[in-house]
């Protein structure tokens, strides 16, 4: 496998939704790599973040510049950290 440093413009080329707050997310080094949201979602407190416990404002996210974000970019997180299935 390879891993975040063998690329040196990391990018997410498409996105598929699986279930629920889970995204399926390939990269333009041919990783995939499954992102369950909900934790993120439902544990984070802040006012912004509210409406994405609404599954349909969830999967209203853009692929932007090959990265993921809601809102222009009201919820938005690292590519490394989305490769890692870290947030």
């Amino acid at each position: 496998m390879m891993n975040v440093d063998d690329v040196a413009e990391l990018s997410i080329v498409s996105v598929k939704h699986i279930e629920s707050y889970l995204l399926e997310l390939r990269f333009n080094n041919r990783h995939i790599q499954r992102v369950d949201f909900s934790s993120f979602i439902f544990s984070n407190r802040h006012p912004d973040y509210e409406q994405y416990k609404n599954e349909d404002m969830f999967l209203n996210y853009k692929l932007i510049d090959g990265n993921l974000n809601w809102d222009d970019y009201r919820m938005i997180f690292t590519v490394e950290d989305l490769y890692r299935g870290k947030i």
